[in-house]
C-alpha cells in the first residue's frame, strides 16, 4: 500500500490494525499526536528535575514503589527495568503478533499520556515500516501490569539489544537489524522504559486478529453447512425469519437470513410447509448454535472497539503535570473476552464435525455411500478426515478452560490478582487453527455428497461454495492422502481466499 495510516491515538479501527498488521499498510504518527507527546514529555522532565516522588520514575516498580530513585539514576532505572523483564520463553511470537505489539504501542503513546519523547513513536513506525520485527518470546505474561515479558522484549529490541527476525525467517542482533535500516537505537530517558512495557497489547492483538479469524470462520462454516443442509435434504422451516421473530434475537436472526440466501433455489431442501421429519439439530438449531457464536464475536469487537485506542501505560501524564497511577494495564475484560470467544469457535467445531459425522453415516446419510466412498470397502473414502475432526474437538475442549478464571499473585503478593489474559490469547490461536482444519474437512465432505446428489442441484450459495472448493481440489474418486486437501482448505480459510471465491461464484 502506498499511502501511510495516520497514527492519533484514538483512531485505530479493527480494519485499520489488520490493514498494517496483515496488509503490511506503512504507518505515520500525525502531528497533532507528536505535539501531545511532546507535551506529555515536559511534563516528566519537570517532574524528575524537582525531584517529585512518580511511580515508576522517581522510584521503584510493583513492591519496590516505595523505593525512591535518585534523578541521576532515572534514566538507569528504565534501562533496568526492560533488561530485567524480558524474561520471556517459548516459541517467538509470529510476525502478525508482533506487528500488532508495534503498532498498539505506537498508537497508546501518540495519545500523549505516557510521558515519552517523540523519537519512541517514530522509532515504533519506522520499524513497522522497514519489516523490523523483534524477537519476541509467546511465553510470560500474566495479562496484568501489562504484558510485562513480551513487551520487554520488544523493547530490548529498540534499544539495539536481544534480537530481530527478517522477513526470510532469519535471526540476526537487534543492533545489526536497526543499523542496515538506517536506524539508531534508543537511548531510553525517563519514564520510556515503563511506557513500552506496561500495556495490554499482546492480549489486544490476540483479540483483533481472533476476532478477524472468528468471523472468517462462522462465515466458512455457514458455507459447508449450506452443502451439509443441501446434501442432506433439511427442511426451510426451521429458518423462517417468523421462527427467528418469535425468538427475537438479532444474531440467530441474521444467521438463518444468510442460511436461507445460501439455500435459495435448492432442489434439495424440503420447503416451508411440507411433510418432513424434524431434522438433527445439527442442521435444525443452526440459527440458534451459529447466532451464540456471533453474540460473542459481536461483544468481543465491542470491547475490542475501545481497547485499540486505549491508554493502558502507568503511571498516565495528564494536563498540569498531574500524575495518576491505577491499574489499566490490566488485562482482565480481554481475557474475558478471548476466553469467551474460545468457547464461540468450539461451538463452529463442534457442530461441524457433528454434521461431518452423519454426512459419512450410512445409516443417517439418506443413501449416500458409506463414508462417500468410491467403493466402499476397497475404498475408506473420508472415514478418516472425521477421525482428525473429532480428535480436534477434543483437543480444543481440553484447551477450554478458562484462563481469566485462575490467579498466581506475583511481585510479592502487590500484584495478586492476574488476568492471565496472553495465555488465553494463545489458546484461542491454537483453537482456531485446529476449528479451521475441522470446517475444512466439513467442506470436503460437505462439497462431495453434494456432487452424489445430482443430477439434483442445491441451492445458489451451496453451488458456489461446490465451485470454489472444486477450483482449489479434486473431487475424491478414488482413495488418496487427505492431509494435503484439507491443510489446502483450511489455509484458504485462513487467508480469506475461500470466502473470496466462493462470492465470485455466487
Amino acid at each position: 500500500m502506498t499511502e501511510s495510516l495516520p497514527v492519533d491515538g484514538s483512531s485505530l479501527t479493527l480494519e485499520s490494525f489488520l490493514a498494517v498488521v496483515r496488509g503490511r499498510c506503512a504507518v505515520e504518527p500525525t502531528a497533532e499526536a507528536l505535539a501531545a507527546v511532546r507535551e506529555g514529555r515536559a511534563a516528566v522532565e519537570r517532574a524528575v528535575a524537582a525531584g517529585r516522588p512518580v511511580y515508576g520514575v522517581t522510584t521503584g516498580f510493583g513492591a519496590l514503589a516505595g523505593t525512591a530513585v535518585a534523578p541521576a539514576r532515572a534514566q538507569e532505572l528504565q534501562l533496568n527495568l526492560v533488561r530485567s523483564h524480558a524474561a520471556g520463553t517459548g516459541p517467538a511470537l509470529p510476525a502478525e503478533l508482533v506487528r500488532g505489539l508495534l503498532l498498539l504501542r505506537l498508537n497508546s503513546l501518540c495519545r500523549g499520556l505516557s510521558g515519552v519523547r517523540p523519537e519512541l513513536p517514530r522509532l515504533l513506525a519506522d520499524c513497522l515500516n522497514q519489516g523490523i520485527l523483534p524477537l519476541v518470546p509467546e511465553q510470560g505474561s500474566v495479562g496484568a501490569s501489562g504484558d510485562l515479558a513480551p513487551l520487554a522484549h520488544l523493547a530490548l529490541a529498540l534499544i539495539g539489544e536481544g534480537s530481530c527476525v527478517d522477513r526470510q525467517g532469519g535471526i540476526q542482533p537487534s543492533r545489526e537489524a536497526l543499523e542496515a535500516a538506517g536506524l539508531h537505537p534508543l537511548q531510553l530517558a525517563e519514564k520510556e522504559g515503563v511506557a513500552l512495557v506496561n500495556g495490554t497489547a499482546l492480549m489486544t492483538s490476540y483479540l483483533a486478529l481472533g476476532v478477524a479469524d472468528g468471523r472468517e470462520l462462522l462465515s466458512a462454516c455457514e458455507s459447508a453447512a449450506a452443502m451439509a443442509y443441501d446434501a442432506l435434504g433439511g427442511s426451510l422451516e426451521p429458518l423462517d425469519d417468523r421462527m427467528q421473530a418469535a425468538r427475537g434475537l438479532a444474531e440467530q436472526r441474521r444467521v438463518a437470513e444468510r442460511m436461507r440466501e445460501r439455500l435459495a433455489g435448492s432442489g434439495l431442501t424440503s420447503p416451508v410447509g411440507a411433510v418432513h421429519p424434524q431434522d438433527p439439530y445439527t442442521l435444525r438449531a443452526l440459527p440458534q448454535v451459529l447466532g451464540a457464536v456471533e453474540l460473542a464475536l459481536g461483544w468481543a469487537e465491542g470491547l475490542l472497539a475501545t481497547e485499540l485506542n486505549a491508554v493502558s501505560d502507568n503511571p498516565i501524564v495528564l494536563p498540569g503535570d498531574q500524575f495518576l497511577s491505577g491499574a489499566n494495564f490490566h488485562g482482565q475484560p480481554l481475557a474475558l473476552a478471548l476466553d469467551t470467544l474460545a468457547i464461540g469457535v468450539q461451538y463452529v467445531a463442534g457442530f461441524s464435525e457433528r454434521r461431518t459425522a452423519r454426512l459419512l453415516h450410512p445409516g443417517l446419510n439418506g443413501g449416500l455411500p458409506a463414508f462417500l466412498s468410491p467403493e466402499p470397502g476397497t475404498h475408506s473414502g473420508y472415514m478418516i478426515g472425521q477421525y482428525l475432526a473429532s480428535a480436534l474437538v477434543v483437543e480444543n475442549a481440553g484447551l477450554l478452560h478458562p484462563a481469566s478464571a485462575f490467579s498466581l499473585p506475583t511481585s510479592a503478593d502487590q500484584e495478586d490478582y492476574n488476568s492471565e489474559g496472553a495465555w488465553a490469547g494463545a489458546k484461542l490461536r491454537r483453537i482456531l487453527e485446529n476449528s479451521r482444519r475441522v470446517v475444512a474437512v466439513e467442506w470436503l465432505v460437505a462439497g462431495r455428497a453434494l456432487e452424489l446428489r445430482r443430477p439434483k442441484t442445491g441451492g445458489r450459495g451451496s453451488e458456489a461454495a461446490l465451485r470454489a472448493l472444486r477450483g482449489l481440489v479434486p473431487a475424491l474418486d478414488r482413495d488418496r492422502p487427505l492431509a494435503p486437501d484439507i491443510e489446502r482448505v483450511a489455509g484458504a480459510i485462513a487467508d480469506g481466499t475461500l470466502l473470496r471465491r466462493v462470492r465470485a461464484q455466487h
